[in-house]
């Protein structure tokens, strides 16, 4: 079967004018947007998606990076078709308050997930409420990714009700984890934004802090959502493989690393982890 054609396309895209010339029209029958958002998780979910959308049901699958808003905001305008990274019902509640209404869900594809402040092992602390008794030690500082993320707008939660005296920096998933990496080879104490699915509980040893005001929820899901309507343009066959697409822990982080030690091939990788896994495709189209 031939390979559909993946366009990566990175950016950001901050105002609402840019849209209409960044984004294509509607999908045309077999041509899927995704849309998903710069966090280790999404770019595995999203890549497997389109590699299995590729090669199973020779589709071409457009892949667009976009912060988390303007992910949201496309998808309920008709401008993506689906995302897989949508964390319900707390890191993006705002966005499902804001924009459930005009989208799909069609349900989790990833259970388990969770979202935190998150230090090394080595820090000898175990909740929030201690992080003011050694500020000093953190440098005034937690390590946040992009400022769009529904984890950054739940860290200036935590910091309000908390009285932290501490500063958020905002930064990208990979500007945080390569400032873990520094800390952690150092052994200097750090404390940054985290999350479960993410590589980095693989390679060091972490733990999350103590919520005992519940700011950051308890476990999530990870959702398929579409936009209104795309189901019906498309046969039962693609229909289901979107409802019943999941990946495991083991999976995804699976994926995870193998995209950290080779990064900027994600669609080659994604293909290879379908042709090397074909009990998850089988999963996702109903073979026994």
């Amino acid at each position: 079967m031939s390979c559909g054609k993946t366009k990566i396309i990175i950016g950001v895209l901050m105002l609402s004018f840019l849209l209409v010339a960044a984004f294509p029209a509607s999908s045309a029958e077999g041509e899927v947007t995704v849309g998903y958002v710069e966090w280790d998780c999404a770019i595995s979910q999203s890549h497997i998606l389109a590699a299995a959308l590729e090669e199973h049901f020779d589709m071409d699958v457009e892949l667009i990076s976009v912060e988390a808003g303007v992910m949201w905001t496309s998808l309920s305008e008709g401008d993506l078709d689906a995302v897989v990274c949508a964390w319900l019902p707390a890191t993006h509640g705002f966005y499902w308050d804001t924009y459930g209404h005009d989208v799909l869900d069609v349900g989790a594809n990833f259970t388990g997930a969770r979202i935190g402040l998150v230090v090394p092992e080595y820090v000898d602390i175990d909740s929030i409420t201690e992080l003011n008794d050694h500020k000093d030690q953190f440098d005034n500082m937690i390590y946040g990714i992009d400022p769009g993320a529904g984890i950054m707008a739940a860290t200036d939660e935590a910091i309000e009700l908390y009285e932290l005296d501490m500063n958020l920096l905002d930064a990208s998933d990979a500007a945080m984890t390569a400032q873990l990496q520094s800390s952690v080879e150092n052994e200097e104490w750090i404390v940054v934004t985290g999350w479960v699915p993410h590589w980095k509980f693989d390679v060091y040893n972490l733990k999350f802090l103590d919520d005992p005001l519940g700011v950051y929820g308890e476990a999530e899901n990870i959702h398929t959502v579409l936009r209104k309507g795309f189901l019906g343009e498309f046969d039962e066959e693609v229909a289901e493989f979107l409802i019943k697409f999941d990946l495991t822990h083991e999976e995804l982080h699976e994926m995870m690393n193998r995209v950290r030690e080779e990064p900027h091939s994600e669609i080659e990788i994604a293909r290879k982890w379908i042709m090397e896994n074909p009990e998850a495709l089988n999963r996702w189209i109903g073979v026994e």
